[in-house]
């Protein structure tokens, strides 16, 4: 092991756009509510392990649910599951039972989910750490009781293609029936998700204390100089 001193190196410029752009702001959503009455969907299901070796972080949709929305072949769409259905095609809104994304911890699993078009799951219960991957990439998970996802899945399952709107400033869910609900957020998470903000975008809100705390750094400190 060499001893280390000071580290001089090209340090890779910061895209701010880019950054400041991969998690998007959520306010209000209305959109087709897809409804998936099963209970204790695992990751794995979500996203099948087969498919965790890309290095992007898009792209995943594709492979939502495979193994549940294609035929053994991967490629013809099975008709008896539900998402297959024509008329949710486009659907942002997830209805989908207890115990959500429990299984193994990967962040894969949002990140399917929101390449595939949704920006909000309703259940009532999900696995803590799939609830809190969900915050850090915009994905809004909301929680009611089971007799109210309960009602809505039945909506859903009556009128395919079934709206509901989700306004997070308010906390409020509807639909054209004249339904309406209330949840709960917490106040932290819910600015985050307001105002787009995933870790990179938190620290990148103190980049100007960051930026002097660099420059006072004493001379000898150990540092990455940015290159050509």
């Amino acid at each position: 092991m060499q001893p280390f001193t000071t580290l001089t190196g090209i340090a890779a410029p910061l895209d701010r756009a880019n950054v400041d752009n991969i998690m998007q702001p959520f306010t209000t959503l209305t959109g087709i509510a897809a409804p998936l009455d099963r209970a204790n969907v695992d990751t794995d299901q979500i996203i099948p392990k087969q498919f965790l070796k890309r290095i992007e972080r898009t792209g995943f949709g594709q492979f939502l649910f495979y193994d549940w929305r294609f035929e053994a072949d991967g490629i013809t769409p099975r008709p008896d599951f539900e998402l297959n259905h024509p008329a949710l095609a486009g659907a942002t809104i997830l209805l989908a039972g207890r115990n959500f994304g429990s299984g193994s911890s990967r962040e894969h699993a949002p990140w399917s989910l929101d390449d595939y078009g949704f920006r909000c799951i309703i259940a009532p219960s999900f696995a803590d750490i799939f609830y809190n991957n969900c915050f850090q990439n915009g994905l809004l998970p909301i929680v009611l009781d089971e007799a109210v996802v309960k009602q809505l899945m039945q909506k859903a399952q009556a009128s395919p293609g079934y709206q509901l709107t989700i306004d997070l400033p308010q906390q409020t869910i509807s639909d054209a029936d004249g339904f309406s609900i209330t949840f709960e957020v917490d106040p932290f998470r819910k600015h985050r998700m307001l105002n787009g903000l995933d870790d990179i975008g938190m620290t990148l809100q103190h980049e100007g204390d960051i930026t002097a705390f660099e420059q006072k750094r004493p001379a000898w400190s150990s540092r990455v100089t940015a290159g050509a």
